[in-house]
């Protein structure tokens, strides 16, 4: 191997890990996004239930809950 394709060799493969590197990056960046779309999902039914609650109580506070 001459000089030439060594340098070219070693080219493909530094190219090819350096899309490795940024094929992994991107699956993680994926995972952490996927996360917080959970998390944020979860804390808004939290606070729907906690809004459901305080209206509840109200209602029956004035006596308009009629279950």
């Amino acid at each position: 191997m001459n000089q030439s394709q060594n340098i070219s060799h070693q080219a493909g493969q530094a190219k090819g890990q350096a899309e490795e590197k940024a094929s992994g990056m991107m699956d993680q960046m994926s995972n952490a996004a996927q996360s917080a779309k959970e998390s944020c999902q979860e804390a808004g039914q939290q606070m729907k239930d906690k809004a459901q609650g305080a209206a509840d109580s109200v209602k029956d506070a004035v006596g308009a809950n009629k279950n």
